[in-house]
């Protein structure tokens, strides 16, 4: 297996793929820390803060020997300038709000797994033209299971992974799932901005184990 496909297959194996952003490098820090501990081995750093770019390349030269088997993806990734900056830094995987083809062309040559995000049937046929092995649904709170219900038999073998609105029990991590999904991202619903704020970090620890055990115990039973 080529490392794009190992680092989709850590995705898929933990069910979950967590995201944050937070300015403070060394909070940044202990929150993934934090994560790790908990046992969550591919997780997603966003790109939504001036210091995103500087804290990326501080996290993966400090997880580098403390976490060697730690999948640490960027997001929001929008343009070829970020996604040139962030794969320079080290990124393992890129995420995207967005389907930008040049995007995907520069992480299939740096030879990165690309997730994409789409809100319609076109936006995923699109990102399928641009070989997106896993696509991310997103905004999910707004588009809910049944759309992917509703289309995934439109893109038969796709794998699918909502993010935003993904709640932290099991009913709402259930129906995403028998909707057909193969993961969930959480954001705020697991880091949220009190955690962050408050360095609540064995808070942190403890939501993670439950969503750990929940999206296991979801996916054993569907």
């Amino acid at each position: 297996m080529s490392d794009k496909k190992v680092i989709l297959q850590s995705i898929l194996d933990q069910g979950m793929l967590p995201l944050f952003y937070w300015d403070s490098a060394t909070v940044s820090l202990e929150v993934i820390r934090t994560l790790y501990r908990a046992g969550v081995r591919s997780l997603e750093y966003t790109n939504r803060g001036p210091a995103a770019l500087e804290n990326f390349r501080y996290l993966k030269a400090t997880l580098v020997a403390e976490a060697p088997d730690l999948y640490l993806g960027i997001g929001t990734v929008k343009s070829v300038a970020e996604a040139e900056a962030f794969i320079k830094a080290g990124a393992d995987f890129i995420v995207s709000p967005i389907v930008n083809g040049e995007v995907a062309a520069l992480s299939e040559k740096a030879g990165l797994l690309w997730i994409p995000g789409c809100m319609t049937p076109t936006e995923i046929f699109l990102a399928q033209q641009h070989k997106a092995a896993l696509i991310k649904i997103f905004p999910a709170n707004i588009l809910g299971p049944e759309f992917i219900s509703s289309i995934r038999e439109l893109f038969l073998g796709q794998l699918f992974i909502p993010t935003g609105g993904v709640e932290l029990n099991k009913e709402n991590i259930r129906s995403w799932f028998k909707a057909g999904v193969c993961a969930v991202g959480m954001g705020s619903r697991l880091i949220s901005k009190e955690v962050l704020q408050q360095e609540q970090y064995d808070l942190l620890y403890k939501n993670t184990v439950i969503a750990l055990e929940l999206v296991s115990a979801v996916k054993n039973e569907i």
